[in-house]
């Protein structure tokens, strides 16, 4: 249980990273903007340097995640102490996250209703495919996972809710990125290829490659590219309602998962979902509506 709500504070955490990566990018274009707060936006920065798997965080470790100095990062971290966003384990001398951390995560979670809707559809496909059903959303260079499915009787990734994946290497990133709109696209590339420069060009390639293939055959699809024993298609959609655009993959060990059962028995039952999510059918949403005429299980290997 510890486990799992600590998940969702990092859900929130990594929300808030990009927000403040944002902000960064803001103050620096434009100083003279009156209504930006830049103590406000320190703060969340430093409550975003806790990644998946940091337990507590020293003022060195701090300051060099934030680019600031020792001085302000304790200042900052003393008022997140006393708001209870952070605790200070006096015999390590280190920050751990606050109990309020968890206000925040839950609380967006809680807002985002599509999880419920799409649950019962997920676990559908995750049953027939025996394997790893989830949906996520983008943060950073990133894809947060919001919901998991998983087909209980079958060996699948350790993945759950929170886990982060890569956006360039993974099925779901490159679903994401053909459903993103031109501008986030393109900031989005120019961070990949800031990264690492000298490979961009076959990089993006690639890239262009995966956006291709899903605007023929409405997924992408990533084998052995983001781990060498993975395997996986995925499928972005726009959901509406203010929510920003999302992507749900389906993936596990590739030794059970073949690239034609993905892509010809896998990719209809996910595309259905998608649609079922963008139509709003909150009716068949809401029943895990197996289907008396599914054709039985077809070998995978």
């Amino acid at each position: 249980m510890r486990a799992a709500t600590r998940r969702i504070c990092i859900i929130d955490l990594e929300m808030r990273r990009r927000t403040s990566s944002q902000a960064r990018g803001a103050q620096r274009a434009s100083k003279e903007d009156r209504h930006f707060v830049t103590a406000l936006a320190r703060g969340l920065e430093l409550l975003a340097c806790f990644r998946s798997g940091d337990t507590m965080l020293g003022n060195g470790e701090l300051a060099e995640r934030c680019g600031l100095p020792k001085s302000t990062i304790s200042r900052l971290a003393h008022t997140l102490v006393q708001l209870g966003y952070l605790r200070h384990a006096d015999d390590v001398a280190k920050y751990r996250l606050g109990e309020a951390t968890l206000g925040l995560g839950t609380a967006m979670l809680s807002g985002l209703s599509l999880r419920q809707l799409a649950r019962p559809m997920m676990q559908e496909v995750a049953d027939f495919s025996r394997a790893v059903v989830a949906l996520g959303l983008r943060v950073g260079l990133g894809i947060i996972y919001i919901e998991v499915c998983r087909d209980r009787a079958a060996l699948t990734l350790s993945l759950d809710v929170g886990s982060r994946v890569p956006i360039e290497t993974t099925a779901i990133g490159r679903a994401y990125l053909a459903v993103a709109g031109d501008d986030e696209r393109r900031q989005i590339f120019e961070r990949l290829r800031t990264a690492e420069p000298t490979s961009w060009a076959r990089r993006k390639k690639v890239l262009d490659a995966a956006i291709a293939q899903h605007h023929a055959l409405g997924c992408c699809s990533s084998f052995a590219e983001w781990q060498p024993d993975v395997a996986g298609i995925a499928i972005g959609f726009q959901p509406g309602g203010g929510l920003p655009a999302m992507a749900v993959n389906c993936g596990g060990l590739a030794f059970g998962l073949s690239r034609s059962f993905l892509l010809d028995e896998v990719r209809p039952r996910l595309a259905g979902m998608v649609r079922r999510l963008g139509d709003g059918d909150r009716g068949a949403g809401a029943r895990s509506s197996r289907r008396s005429d599914r054709r039985p299980r077809p070998p995978r290997a």
